[in-house]
């Protein structure tokens, strides 16, 4: 009887967990997936790492079990959060590339979240996203689940300093990264500055400010093209990034 318990709480955490992970983890938490489909994947995945994880010791105390499930919840959230700031550095580039280009006050509807996006930056999201389907990232969010309760069984997470210092870490990655990626097209509009303050000096008579809006588009989104390269070759960082910076040691 005790076995059976402790196989049922087990089931629950690891339920808990997944559920947390796929809730604030790119791909899996996007309202663009119908909520019976993310309900039952969830399920799905949590009774095959249930079957891998050994049981839990029996707990009687409702208290217990409720602080229990609430690391699994705090665990499985510090995961995906993780996840979906590496995630965010090809959208926050692209909101750089924005404020470039002048579109700083474009604003479409995302699709995915239902969330006000922009729409340089949702292209380069899109791009970003077939080029990780393309080489299996949902995998590599599983094999992230899997590695946690290698590491931490249900019923041990990490410590709470550790986590935050795990975000904090991601945080800074993805600032750096996405300044990175926008470092071309920041250095070209840098130029350009310079060349239409030049030729606001030397033809006053023209009008540089309602010049200067198609060529920064323009300019824009030439140079967008010549950064889909530099996002191919972040795909192949995301995941070491991922496996250096998620709290699983």
């Amino acid at each position: 009887m005790e076995f059976f318990e402790g196989r049922i709480l087990a089931f629950v955490m690891v339920l808990t967990r997944v559920s947390a992970f796929m809730m604030s983890a790119p791909l899996f938490s996007w309202i663009a997936i119908p909520v019976r489909i993310r309900v039952s994947v969830a399920f799905l995945i949590s009774i095959f790492f249930a079957m891998i994880t050994p049981p839990a010791e029996s707990v009687n105390s409702i208290v217990a079990i409720f602080l229990l499930l609430t690391n699994e919840v705090v665990y499985g959230i510090a995961l995906g959060l993780t996840t979906t700031l590496l995630y965010s550095a090809v959208k926050m580039s692209g909101r750089i590339a924005e404020r470039q280009m002048g579109m700083a006050m474009a604003e479409i509807m995302d699709p995915f979240t239902g969330e006000r996006a922009q729409p340089v930056g949702m292209i380069m999201e899109i791009f970003f996203i077939l080029l990780l389907l393309s080489v299996d990232a949902h995998h590599l969010f599983l094999k992230t689940i899997d590695r946690s309760f290698e590491v931490f069984p249900p019923g041990s997470i990490p410590k709470i300093a550790m986590l935050l210092q795990g975000i904090i870490s991601t945080g800074t990655v993805m600032l750096t990264m996405a300044l990175k990626l926008a470092v071309p097209i920041i250095g070209v509009f840098m130029v350009m500055t310079v060349v239409l303050g030049v030729l606001a000096r030397v033809a006053p008579e023209m009008n540089i400010f309602f010049l200067s809006f198609p060529v920064r588009i323009g300019l824009g989104l030439v140079m967008m093209t010549y950064l889909m390269p530099f996002i191919n070759g972040y795909t192949d960082q995301f995941a070491k990034l991922l496996g250096k910076l998620l709290p699983l040691t």
